[in-house]
């Protein structure tokens, strides 16, 4: 295929050389209307490519098949099938891959170490989630995506399970061993669903871990803005095989997506794809090495932990993305948290991520010299000075035992039934009726329908005191938590 075509870019640098005018949405009319105020920080240009696909960069027919044309390249590029483009992230893309698999009441094996966006989904369709607990870390107090016999095993405890949902890459770079997995599904004949958010540029260079079609995934849910070239919610479902329908995933994405998808997302899909088949490559190797020079800078710093291939060697993770830096600052003195705050203070650099251990920094095509110098000296200084920061109260880290929490409800049952509100002791031993994720990076360490432990409420509740953001839960503060009603 000739991938120097656009499709969305060439439409829509047509319409704007027409000049046509529209009398339907978008109200600004293509900048006409746009408050000065507003284009002086935004751009006026933004608003000049803010077009509707359907009578805008296409007519109502979609003859010319503007989008149909980018995606086939899109899959191409990549080895996909198929691929579909998506305009509300990887969030909404994961709940219609999830659809597509398993219905109400239907079971759907799914990593526990998952987003909250998967809980939501759960929650939305009725499924009958079947955890797949990750592979605890307890040194390093990290979660490693699950091993092949984990998902073998549970397969056999049920057999009637529509299929399995991997996240991988994790957050912090670590990686499944796809193939293997994959292979485990496939001999129970159900599809494997990737989450492979983080992993948008992996089909692009051979120095990165294994992308999800090559490794063998039925369907491969990807967030372009996380680690590629596109603007924010620029998300891909890619596709292969037969085990899952594109009719039926069409249909499931039709049923949660917008009918008012972006262009400006649309448009930056196609351009990403286009510079990563004739630039990637080269791009992501500059990256590699530059990745490679910061981590080696980061580990001559006292007190800092720098994690990289150990993990592989010991056992934890099938891969790691090397162009995640994921730094442990605990010989600080200091959270991860606070380190991050006081590096947007101090250094107006704004990390990755950060938990209660570490701090991440993601390294893309896009980092330069000078960004490179400024994550080393901004890191280098954070170390020299963290001393000055002020201490706040321990974290009640759990043992990995404790956060496998017993399921008694289906999460669906638990969150939309009767519920109460009930002080933090008192909800010790209830069924949860809420979701409760500390943010970033937004996994839940309680779901709906799971039994709420002491240890559970200690750890979150010394995390709220230490500076956790828990945004999904009814009482932000944790004094009390949102409970199943007892009959």
């Amino acid at each position: 295929m000739d991938h120097s075509r656009v499709p969305v870019l060439e439409a829509l640098e047509e319409f704007r050389r027409r000049g046509d005018v529209v009398f339907g949405p978008p109200g600004h009319k293509q900048g006409r209307g746009t408050d000065p105020r507003v284009a002086d920080i935004l751009g006026l240009d933004v608003f000049r490519s803010d077009v509707l696909s359907l009578n805008g960069l296409d007519d109502r027919r979609q003859s010319q098949g503007v989008l149909e044309q980018a995606q086939e390249l899109m899959a191409d590029a990549v080895g996909a099938d198929q691929a579909f483009f998506s305009t509300c992230g990887s969030s909404l893309s994961v709940k219609t891959a999830m659809l597509a698999v398993a219905g109400p009441g239907e079971k759907l094996l799914l990593s526990r170490n998952a987003h909250k966006s998967v809980i939501a989904a759960v929650i939305i369709n009725g499924v009958e989630p079947i955890w797949v607990h990750p592979k605890f870390d307890g040194e390093r107090h990290l979660a490693h995506p699950p091993e092949a016999d984990d998902v073998r095993d549970r397969l056999r405890e049920h057999p009637d399970a529509k299929g399995m949902l991997l996240i991988t890459p994790t957050d912090w770079g670590t990686c499944a061993d796809v193939r293997a997995v994959a292979d485990v599904c496939h001999a129970a004949d159900v599809p494997l669903i990737v989450d492979e958010a983080w992993g948008a540029h992996l089909p692009f260079h051979p120095g990165l871990p294994v992308w999800g079609m090559d490794a063998g995934a039925d369907l491969v849910v990807t967030s372009v803005h996380k680690m590629g070239g596109a603007i924010e919610q620029s998300s891909v479902f890619h596709l292969q095989g037969d085990r899952v329908s594109p009719v039926v995933l069409k249909q499931r994405e039709d049923l949660l997506g917008t009918t008012s998808a972006s262009s400006l997302v649309y448009a930056a899909l196609d351009g990403w794809r286009r510079q990563m088949v004739e630039q990637g490559h080269d791009l992501l190797d500059a990256a590699l090495h530059r990745a490679e020079r910061v981590r080696a800078q980061l580990r001559e710093l006292p007190g800092l932990r720098v994690m990289g291939g150990e993990i592989i060697d010991e056992g934890l993770a099938a891969e790691f993305d090397p162009l995640k830096i994921v730094v442990d600052v605990r010989g600080l003195g200091i959270s991860g948290m606070q380190a991050t705050e006081w590096l947007r203070a101090n250094c107006h650099i704004d990390m990755g991520g950060s938990d209660t251990c570490r701090i991440s920094a993601s390294i893309t095509h896009s980092d330069d010299e000078q960004t490179e110098k400024l994550l080393v000296e901004s890191v280098r200084s954070l170390v020299e000075r963290a001393d000055t920061i002020e201490r706040q109260p321990a974290v009640h880290l759990p043992e990995p035992h404790a956060l496998e929490l017993e399921q008694a409800m289906l999460p669906r049952d638990a969150f939309f039934g009767p519920a109460e509100q009930v002080p933090a002791e008192r909800a010790v031993g209830r069924i949860a009726a809420e979701t409760v994720s500390p943010y970033p990076p937004g996994v839940p360490v309680v779901a709906p329908g799971e039994v709420i432990t002491a240890e559970i409420v200690d750890y979150l509740r010394s995390g709220i005191a230490h500076g956790f953001l828990v945004s999904d839960a009814a009482d932000s503060s944790l004094d009390s938590f949102r409970v199943v009603a007892r009959p």
